[in-house]
C-alpha cells in the first residue's frame, strides 16, 4: 500500500484496491515516513502509554493518614476524596492529586467503606424439587396466554408447555381454555412424547380448580395422579418458578402471533404447529440428553370418580404469621418462618402433609418444618 502511494497512486484509489479505509492508508504512510520499506517496523505497537504517572508512596501514605484523621476529628464529618484534597490544599502540599486520583488510591489501598453488592450464584433449575434439581427427573411446565384477539372479535387463548431439562415445547391456540381442554391436550401430548415425573402449573382455575371450595382436587390434578405424575403448583405472584414456560410464551408471541397476520383461528393453529415443530427439531440434542420420560400406559383410562392417590405439591410463601394457604385451608407452619417459601407435600396415601423450608441462598438445605395429619374427604367428583 505504501509502495503504491509512493508510485503516484491516489489515496482513495489505493484504499479501494486493497479494500481498506483511507485512514488506514494514511496511518501506514505516516509510519513509513521517508524510510526504506525494508527498514520500517510494520508490527503493531503497544497501546500502553509511553509514560506512566503514579502518585509516589509518600503522598499515598499521607492520603490514608488524612482519611483516618478526618474520620476521627473532622467537625464536618466528611473524610472522602474531596475532603482529603481540600485538606491537602489547606496544608499547601506541593503535589496535590486530583479527586479521582485520591479515590483510586483509597480503592487500591482497601480504605473504602462502601460495600459492593454480593452476587450469589443462581440456584439450579428446579431447585425447589431435589430430584429435578439433581437431574434425575423431568418437569413439564404449563401456562395459558390470555388476552389475544383475532381481527373480527375472535378471542384466543393459548395453552403452552415446555420441559425444564429437555426444552420440549408445545403450544395449543384455540378458544378460551377450560379444564377439559387441558386434560385432552396434555393426554395427547404425553401419549406422543412420554410421561414426566412432575407437571407444574400456576394457580389458574383450569389447572387448580375452584378456589372457593375446600379439599378440591381438580380434573387436571386427577389426570396427573392417575398417570403417577406429581402435580406441582407454583407460588402465587412469585417470579422465577414459571420462568421457563414464560420465556417460551414470549418467544411464541414474538415468532408466531406478532410476526404474521392471522385470518382465522385455524390459520393461527397451523402456523403455530409449524413453529413448534421447528423448535422441537432444533432442541433435539437437548431433549436426548434430558432425563428419560416414562412410556404412556396402553390400557389407561381416566376415571374421575376414583379417589385420588399419590402426591400433590404446593409451593407457597408463608404469611407474616408463618401460615400457608392450600386446598382451602390456612395452616400454621412455623411462626419463625414468616414471609418465606415453603414446599408443601400432600401425601394422599399416607394421609399427611409435610412442610419443608426453602431458601434460594441454600437450595440444598430444605429442613422439615412441620408434619400434619390430613385426610382427603371422599366425595363424588362433579363432572
Amino acid at each position: 500500500m505504501v509502495a503504491a502511494i509512493r508510485a503516484g497512486g491516489s489515496l482513495r484509489a489505493v484504499a479501494e484496491r486493497y479494500h481498506v479505509s483511507p485512514s488506514t492508508i494514511q496511518r501506514w504512510v505516516s509510519r513509513a515516513g521517508d524510510n526504506r520499506l525494508d527498514r520500517v517496523t510494520w508490527t503493531d505497537r503497544s497501546h500502553r502509554p509511553r509514560q506512566l504517572y503514579r502518585t509516589d508512596g509518600t503522598t499515598e501514605d499521607l492520603v490514608l493518614q488524612l482519611r483516618r484523621t478526618l474520620k476521627e476529628t473532622s467537625d464536618l464529618g466528611e473524610y472522602g476524596a474531596l475532603a482529603i484534597r481540600r485538606e491537602l490544599l489547606a496544608r499547601h502540599h506541593p503535589a496535590v492529586p486530583a479527586v479521582r486520583t485520591i479515590g483510586r488510591i483509597l480503592e487500591r489501598r482497601g480504605a473504602l467503606d462502601s460495600q459492593h453488592r454480593v452476587r450469589r450464584p443462581a440456584p439450579p433449575r428446579g431447585w425447589y424439587l431435589p430430584e429435578v434439581a439433581a437431574g434425575g427427573a423431568e418437569l413439564d411446565s404449563f401456562d395459558i396466554i390470555e388476552g389475544l384477539v383475532i381481527r373480527g372479535g375472535t378471542d384466543v387463548e393459548v395453552l403452552t408447555g415446555v420441559s425444564l431439562h429437555g426444552g420440549l415445547s408445545a403450544a395449543w391456540p384455540g378458544p378460551p381454555v377450560t379444564a377439559r381442554d387441558v386434560v385432552e391436550r396434555l393426554t395427547a401430548h404425553w401419549r406422543r412424547f412420554g410421561l414426566p415425573s412432575y407437571a407444574q402449573f400456576d394457580n389458574d382455575t383450569p389447572f387448580q380448580g375452584a378456589h372457593q371450595h375446600r379439599d378440591c382436587v381438580s380434573r387436571v390434578m386427577r389426570l396427573c395422579l392417575s398417570l403417577d405424575i406429581v402435580p406441582v403448583f407454583a407460588p402465587v405472584q412469585e417470579p422465577g418458578f414459571q420462568a421457563s414456560v414464560e420465556n417460551w410464551n414470549g418467544r411464541w408471541q414474538g415468532k408466531v402471533w406478532a410476526r404474521f397476520h392471522h385470518e382465522s383461528l385455524a390459520a393461527l393453529a397451523e402456523r403455530s404447529e409449524r413453529h413448534v415443530a421447528a423448535v422441537r427439531m432444533r432442541a433435539a440434542a437437548r431433549l436426548a440428553a434430558a432425563p428419560p420420560r416414562r412410556p404412556f400406559p396402553e390400557s389407561w383410562q381416566l376415571d374421575l370418580q376414583q379417589h385420588p392417590s399419590g402426591q400433590i405439591i404446593f409451593v407457597r410463601r408463608a404469611t407474616e404469621r408463618g401460615q400457608v394457604n392450600l386446598l382451602g385451608h390456612s395452616i400454621e407452619v412455623d411462626p419463625l418462618w414468616a414471609h418465606r417459601l415453603v414446599r408443601c407435600e400432600v401425601h394422599l396415601d399416607r394421609h399427611v402433609i409435610r412442610f419443608y423450608a426453602l431458601r434460594r441462598r441454600q437450595p440444598d438445605h430444605q429442613p422439615l418444618l412441620r408434619e400434619l395429619a390430613y385426610n382427603l374427604p371422599r366425595r363424588r367428583f362433579n363432572e
